[in-house]
C-alpha cells in the first residue's frame, strides 16, 4: 500500500467536512477486525497545536497534521503496520487498552480500545501526529498484544 497524498484544503472547514465524510461517518476497521470510531470533539485534539510548548491547551490549526488525515485510515488498515502498547503519561505506564500504529516513516495513529455491547473490541480514534522527536521511544514500547487487551477489558 502506498502513502496517500497530502490533502490540500484552503480552509480549516474543508478539512473538518473532509473528516466528517471520511471518518466520522464511515466505516473503519482495521487489519485485524477492530471497527474504529471517530467522535467530532476528536478533530481538535487531531488537528490543532499547542503554540505556547507548555501543557494546555491546543490553540492552532495544524496543516501538517491535517494534511496526513487519509494517512490515518491507510495506517489502521494496513497489514504490516507494527502496533505498540500505549504510555499513559499520567499514570506513567503502559497501557493494554491504547494502541499506537506505526506504518509510514514517523507518522502514528493513537486508538483506544474497549468493548462493544457484544464484548467485541472497539476503538476510539485518541489522535494522529508526526512522531519526530518520540519515535524512538514508540517503536522501543511494548507491542500490542489482543489477547492482553481483551483479557484486561473483560475483568
Amino acid at each position: 500500500m502506498n502513502l496517500p497524498p497530502l490533502l490540500i484544503y484552503d480552509t480549516v472547514a474543508e478539512y473538518k467536512r473532509h473528516y466528517e465524510k471520511h471518518y466520522q461517518r464511515a466505516e473503519i476497521i482495521t487489519f485485524d477486525n477492530i471497527r474504529v470510531y471517530f467522535k467530532p470533539q476528536k478533530f481538535g485534539h487531531a488537528f490543532y497545536e499547542n503554540t505556547k510548548g507548555i501543557k494546555g491547551a491546543k490553540d492552532q490549526f495544524s496543516p501538517t497534521r491535517a494534511q496526513r488525515m487519509d494517512w490515518i485510515k491507510a495506517t489502521l488498515i494496513h497489514p504490516n503496520a507494527k502496533v505498540f502498547k500505549g504510555w499513559n503519561k499520567d499514570k506513567k505506564c503502559y497501557e493494554d487498552n491504547r494502541r499506537v500504529s506505526v506504518v509510514f516513516d514517523d507518522f502514528v495513529v493513537v486508538i483506544e480500545l474497549s468493548l462493544n455491547n457484544k464484548k467485541v473490541l472497539k476503538g476510539n480514534f485518541v489522535t494522529c501526529y508526526v512522531a519526530d522527536k518520540s519515535i524512538g521511544k514508540i517503536e522501543a514500547s511494548p507491542e500490542w498484544d489482543m489477547a492482553l487487551c481483551l483479557n484486561k477489558l473483560k475483568k
